[in-house]
């Protein structure tokens, strides 16, 4: 399961440390901070592997042009100038460094926030032009008021530690982290709704999504205190730019300290550039010699560890994969597979098709993360998918996956049913030391299936004739053969395991239909 990276194109500003690393494990590195749009989508089928900062956007045009492309890497946290949804359909992998950035942006976060209390940049400006207005840059005590942290993950964590020891009283939301989690590092967690009318100072720490895509806006700064103070060193576009304007304008808002913007850079004319009440800076939240050498390490060490097969950290679209890259889960992975493909030359695939897997046993609860997607490789019937794109595609076909896993003392085992209209069948498998073997197709068989070799499936009610074929036949046309036992029904199935190159009317079975697969060697 490891990714075939030999040649990676660098085409932002970053640290030499990401290029030592990649040639000194064997990955050939080219650094071409100059390409064009143009240029990159002409250089781009040439690699295995492209790493950006925030310069170089990532369409899904560069994306469909990379015709080898099998990864991409983001230098820092944010993803939002690649096309994560083009890069999941391609199968290609895309990952971030998630905590390089962490403490280099916490801290350019607090200083924005002593900034606005106490005016500094404002203040300094004036300085330089000769002038002492003491008067004129009164400011506040951070002690004692209410900083609201939108997004308590990695940096919002660090900014709420850091300004707790100034004397604030720290309040935030994040729709994934419970307040239990918040509470640790003194956070009380609150709706929305119940954060704006508390907050003196706001400070957002959330990735650039279409839930959070102007998040704070006319509404929100107009439920907040009078005079609230705006913070902003995430993304660009947090904010309603226009909103944030009226709200300084009025007097609702008296300052707001902004590290990015929804156009960088902006406009000179750019009213936020020469607000009195806006300390901005150029998009500096990762701007230290500290955290650009360790995205540079790490985001390097993401891709030599993806190569050779250990882990794919930071991965944001690669759950299934993560977790399949494991040794002990490669086996289940192919049995997976295995079980989908069988079940798309059985039954009719389509858009009202279901698929449910559940897996079963102890220690075995992460094979529900990439098992689904596996057995979406075989079951799609397309050979350019992986365990990336696969469940994108199922989705783009109108197929529904759901996975559950149960704690049983017994197991590992994994069940798949697929449900076309009213008919639901289940494949049923495990994996010994040495093969995966179906135990289950509809019903249990009463010897269990190796999966490997050549492979016929065929309605039981044929066996007869095949077995008066194969006493006629000078050669043996099958080694073994299985059935399931009969469901309520009657009905069951048979397996023959026959030779290499195998048809339907050796078997005798020419107005029949019969499934031939074969099945690769044991891989468990």
């Amino acid at each position: 399961m490891a990714l075939n990276i030999k040649k990676v194109l660098i085409s932002d500003e970053i640290d030499e440390k990401c290029v030592k690393i990649l040639r000194d494990n064997s990955i050939e590195a080219v650094k071409n901070t100059k390409l064009s749009k143009e240029e990159l989508l002409v250089e781009i089928p040439k690699y295995d592997g492209l790493i950006v900062r925030s310069a170089t956007k990532v369409t899904a045009e560069v994306i469909n042009a990379g015709k080898n492309l099998k990864i991409i890497g983001r230098a820092g946290t944010g993803t939002d100038n690649i096309d994560d949804k083009a890069a999941t359909k391609r199968g290609v992998v895309v990952m971030n460094t998630p905590a390089g950035n962490t403490l280099s942006a916490a801290e350019h976060t607090c200083c924005m926030i002593v900034c606005q209390a106490r005016n500094i940049a404002e203040a300094r400006a004036t300085m330089r032009e000769g002038k002492w207005d003491r008067k004129k840059f009164m400011g506040n005590e951070l002690f004692g008021k209410t900083l609201a942290i939108i997004g308590l993950g990695r940096i919002g964590r660090e900014v709420a530690t850091r300004m707790q020891s100034f004397g604030m009283t720290t309040i935030g939301y994040d729709p994934i982290i419970p307040g239990s989690v918040s509470a640790e590092f003194n956070v009380e967690w609150l709706e929305l709704k119940d954060i704006w009318p508390r907050a003196d100072y706001i400070t957002v720490h959330t990735p650039l999504i279409p839930q959070t895509k102007n998040l704070l806006n006319d509404e929100v700064f107009a439920a907040c205190k009078k005079g609230v103070k705006i913070i902003n060193c995430a993304r660009g576009g947090i904010i309603d730019e226009a909103a944030l304007i009226r709200a300084l304008d009025s007097g609702q808002c008296s300052g707001a300290g902004l590290d990015v913007f929804v156009q960088e850079p902006p406009p000179a004319d750019d009213p936020l550039r020469s607000h009195p009440l806006v300390t901005c800076t150029p998009h500096l939240g990762a701007s230290t010699v500290e955290a650009q050498n360790r995205v540079a390490e790490e985001i390097a060490q993401q891709f030599v560890d993806a190569r050779d097969g250990k882990q794919l950290f930071g991965a944001i679209n690669a759950q299934a994969l993560t977790n399949a890259l494991k040794p002990e889960a490669q086996p289940w992975v192919q049995l997976g597979k295995d079980i989908g493909r069988l079940a798309a030359a059985l039954f009719k695939i389509d858009s009202s098709t279901t698929v449910k897997l559940i897996t079963m046993g102890p220690d075995f609860s992460q094979a529900k993360s990439y098992l689904p997607a596996a057995c979406l490789m075989g079951l799609l019937k397309d050979d350019s998918l992986n365990l990336v794109s696969a469940p994108a595609e199922a989705k783009l076909k109108n197929i529904s996956v759901s996975a559950e896993h149960h704690e049983t003392p017994c197991g590992p085992v994994i069940d798949l049913e697929v449900k076309n209209g009213e008919t639901s069948v289940h494949f049923g498998g495990v994996c010994s030391l040495t093969h995966g073997i179906l135990v289950q197709l509809d019903g249990y068989f009463a010897q269990p299936v190796v999966l490997e070799g050549t492979l016929a499936f065929i309605d039981s009610k044929y066996f007869p004739k095949v077995l008066a074929t194969a006493t006629k036949s000078d050669k043996p046309i099958m080694t073994s053969f299985s059935t399931t036992r009969p469901n309520s029904s009657s009905n069951y199935w048979c397996v023959l395991q026959v030779e290499d190159g195998c048809t339907s009317s050796k078997l005798g079975l020419e107005d029949a239909e019969v499934v031939i697969l074969k099945f690769n060697d044991p891989q468990c």
